[in-house]
């Protein structure tokens, strides 16, 4: 299963602001540090401050942060959230698009057991365990951005 570049993102800032819990952030700092769309990124924190997983302050000293400990915030949760309405294959759509050998094939259940088990393994992991080595995170994306494209960090 990919994932949208919005999931993605939303996954990112959410590491991010992991990486130091209790530190503020701005959607340019962070857009700056993962190389990405300031635009994009704004239209992400937005939906992750409706869904509850956000703070944000504004004005001088203002940003963002985990409205919620780590420990937590579901990374199940967030990606389904993000992605929307599993639909791997026609048969999963509207009963207008349906497949003409539905009822006889077992893709769809097995399709299905395949997304079940994709988000049982998401939904075992919190935020926190996906961010354990918050000091190594912190350490690559706190780095001035020179020393990030020149150090012996990759990316």
């Amino acid at each position: 299963m990919k994932l949208t570049s919005f999931t993605d993102y939303s996954l990112r800032v959410l590491i991010y602001l992991a990486a130091q819990p209790g530190r503020r952030a701005t959607v340019t700092e962070i857009a700056q540090s993962f190389d990405i769309s300031e635009h994009h990124l704004t239209k992400v924190v937005h939906f992750l401050g409706k869904q509850g997983w956000l703070t944000t302050v504004r004005g001088k000293g203002g940003g963002l942060s985990l409205a919620q400990p780590p420990e937590q915030i579901i990374v199940g949760e967030v990606v389904r959230r993000t992605e929307g309405i599993d639909t791997p294959a026609e048969c999963f759509g509207p009963t207008e698009h349906r497949c003409r050998i539905e009822r006889l094939c077992h893709l769809r259940g097995v399709l299905q057991r395949a997304i079940d088990a994709f988000y049982s393994v998401l939904n075992s992991c919190s935020l926190a365990d996906i961010t354990h080595n918050r000091a190594e995170l912190a350490r690559v994306l706190f780095m001035p951005q020179d020393d990030a494209h020149h150090g012996e960090v990759t990316r």
